[in-house]
């Protein structure tokens, strides 16, 4: 579904992603773990043709992003860490937006709306400006807008921080969900290493733009929690 291949990035020719290298098939469900300014949002970005890079290929579900980005973008969906959403609009009227987007038939978008919408506490609040959602109420319109058109590919910077605990079980469950039953890849940065640990199949670490390690989550973790491997890591590369 998502593969990337020798990735690299400038910027002022100045190297900031080196050689990365990595796939995930359907289904995977990707921690993507490193400390403040290791490259994973560049990487995401990268991946997600939000950003130009310099060298390397990147496809999903074979379609190039810099040669076909339009059939790429298709099969994805992104929710950056702080959501950048038209706050003119009411919530309902976002959520309506991207389902014409993807060209959801009525029924199918009322049902999911109102099921997301319920499950994550804003359904009474859909009404509303956006401008007057806080942070969190914002991640959680975001995230509906995202799942609503049951991407093929769904990548995520950071989806936890700002939810409540109620609506980060949620996403979590909902995650195991879409993996298992639809088939979708999920490939999320975060720092909350025991969510990762729990929730992922597959692991990538980077550091200073690097790949340190990427695969399988219960052969990486057969000694330790992966808090250990991340400090091994981190310290095997000082």
């Amino acid at each position: 579904m998502l593969n990337i291949q020798h990735l690299s990035k400038y910027y002022d020719r100045k190297q900031v992603l080196h050689d990365i290298s990595f796939s995930l098939e359907k289904g995977d469900i990707c921690g993507f773990i490193g400390s403040n300014g290791a490259g994973k949002t560049t990487t995401i970005k990268s991946a997600l043709g939000l950003i130009p890079f310099e060298e390397g290929s990147i496809t999903i579900n074979g379609h190039d992003i810099t040669q076909n980005p339009v059939e790429a973008k298709r099969e994805l969906a992104y929710v950056p860490d702080n959501p950048e959403l038209y706050e003119w609009m009411r919530g309902i009227e976002y959520l309506n937006f991207i389902a014409d987007i993807f060209e959801l038939p009525y029924e199918v978008r009322k049902e999911k709306i109102e099921t997301l919408a319920q499950a994550f506490g804003i359904r009474d609040r859909l009404g509303e400006a956006i401008k007057g959602y806080s942070h969190g109420m914002q991640q959680k319109l975001a995230l509906i807008g995202a799942m609503i058109h049951s991407p093929g590919l769904f990548v995520l910077d950071e989806p936890f921080v700002g939810l409540d605990p109620m609506a980060t079980r949620f996403v979590r469950e909902r995650f195991i969900e879409m993996a298992q039953n639809e088939g979708t890849t999920i490939l999320f940065s975060t720092h909350v290493l025991e969510v990762a640990e729990k929730l992922c199949n597959k692991l990538a670490i980077i550091r200073d733009g690097r790949l340190l390690l990427f695969g399988d989550a219960k052969e990486l973790l057969k000694s330790g929690t992966l808090e250990d491997l991340f400090m091994e890591r981190m310290q095997e590369h000082v």
